[in-house]
């Protein structure tokens, strides 16, 4: 847990650089502009109910989403984005609480990626999602199919793109 919190102490702090930007421009025109978005899938599932499709947490999902908001709580979070499942809710949950930031619904299947770029330009954002569509939107973030789908059980893996200038980096850390 000290690893994660060092490394994205250390994330943020290189790229703590002020902002100055015009949501008017296009991004890539967008100098001096550092867009930071965190990736998790939802914690731990209730999986008694295979029928259920849209289960809570369990109790040790419920563990891991305050462990979560541990890990974001020295990031200066701007925005908070869910799907529209109680997991993903339950999961940001206690993170939206500490930092006062109410969660957005986004659809997986509709975003328009230069869109989320665009409306997220300067920011560093939390996106909470599911074990195919995490990965599948942090490609298009990158512009590249990088990451495959998820192991079912892989509820510990965060994805942090930051995009400076224009430029995407990535780095995929897991959570004990």
């Amino acid at each position: 847990m000290k690893h994660i919190n060092l490394l994205l102490i250390l994330s943020l702090t290189i790229g703590a650089i002020s902002c100055k930007e015009d949501p008017k421009l296009p991004l890539e025109y967008a100098e001096d502009s550092i867009s930071t978005y965190y990736f998790i899938r939802h914690a731990e599932k209730d999986r008694s109910d295979p029928e259920n499709i849209d289960p809570e947490l369990n109790q040790d999902g419920l563990g891991r989403a305050i462990r979560w908001a541990e890990v974001f709580d020295p990031v200066a979070l701007d925005a908070i984005y869910i799907t529209d499942f109680e997991r993903t809710a339950m999961t940001a949950a206690p993170t939206s609480v500490k930092k006062e930031i109410t969660p957005q619904y986004y659809d997986p299947k509709a975003i328009i990626i230069e869109e989320f770029k665009r409306l997220n330009l300067g920011k560093n954002v939390l996106i909470v999602g599911h074990s195919n569509t995490t990965p599948e939107f942090v490609n298009l973030m990158l512009g590249e199919e990088k990451y495959e789908h998820m192991d079912d059980y892989d509820n510990s893996s965060l994805f942090i793109v930051r995009i400076i200038n224009g430029k995407a980096t990535d780095i995929r850390l897991k959570m004990d």
